[in-house]
């Protein structure tokens, strides 16, 4: 679906935001790319959309050299970006003047996802707060139904029964050629929808593992002393919110993103030396 390798890129010649990066994303799964400020997200993100180009190395998403914005790509994607301008037009407007350009776009879906967000579609774009406008993207974005749907920082803007909605939307939306790209640093936002979670660090990225991959090796609770066992831990209060091994007695814990992503940034993270041998050994 989308293959990068050894992708090279910096805004200036002698500072590089990516060195050497590798990525393979798969179709029919949600992905969450985490990152600090300034790590290079929305970057790469526009990396794989062709708004900007790679300085060495190369990118194909579905078989295609985003450099060439070709209509065949560009019809195969929906971006919604994180800020964004929109005309003095009616939403009704909006729909006629840009759905046609997505050949699979659905409008009964796109009015359904409008109903669920409580959104009218008689008003126009200007009328509507920064919140509402960013409904409406993501219903129409998810109605397109192209293989490919990037967002980035998607919840922003949405107060906490919306983020409920969304979240909901976003594991119906999803089928088996579909891929979701969700660029965030909420990671709270996106707990219990995302199939694998991929971290950019220092121009590379650094960890790319499925949850269900990530439920196997490790389990993740609250402890009120530490041991042998726990790989990374941040005490809170009297108690441990911990990391550690998975053993085969263990129940599958829920997974904590934030404690995860704090972990695997971390220098010289023993989770990810963990994760590279389990690869070395196929455990």
């Amino acid at each position: 679906m989308i293959n990068i390798k050894n992708l090279h890129f910096g805004y200036t010649k002698n500072k590089e935001l990516f060195s050497d990066l590798n990525l393979q994303l798969q179709k029919g799964k949600i992905y969450g790319l985490l990152g600090k400020n300034g790590s290079g997200k929305t970057s790469l993100i526009k990396q794989m959309t062709g708004l900007l180009f790679p300085d060495k190395g190369s990118i194909e998403v579905l078989g295609q050299n985003p450099q060439n914005r070709s209509p065949q790509f560009l019809a195969s994607y929906y971006l919604i970006p994180e800020e964004f301008e929109t005309s003095n037009i009616s939403l009704k407007t909006f729909l006629k003047i840009t759905a046609v350009f997505y050949p699979d776009f659905n409008e009964d879906q796109f009015m359904k996802y409008l109903t669920e967000f409580k959104i009218n579609l008689s008003l126009k774009l200007n009328e509507l707060s920064y919140g509402q406008k960013k409904k409406v993207l993501l219903s129409f974005g998810l109605a397109t139904n192209t293989p490919i749907l990037m967002m980035d920082e998607p919840t922003n803007g949405l107060d906490i029964p919306s983020k409920s909605i969304f979240r909901r939307l976003m594991a119906s939306a999803l089928t088996e050629k579909r891929t979701f790209i969700i660029s965030t640093h909420q990671v709270k936002d996106i707990e219990g929808i995302i199939d694998s979670i991929v971290i950019l660090n220092q121009g590379k990225i650094i960890f790319n593992e499925s949850l269900e991959r990530i439920s196997q090796l490790l389990s993740f609770g609250n402890l009120t002393s530490l041991d042998n066992n726990v790989l990374y831990a941040e005490k809170h209060f009297n108690s441990y919110e911990a990391i550690s091994l998975s053993r085969k007695d263990d129940e599958a814990s829920r997974i904590n993103l934030e404690l995860l992503f704090n972990a695997i940034i971390e220098p010289d993270s023993k989770l990810i030396q963990l994760f590279d041998n389990a690869k070395t050994e196929k455990i």
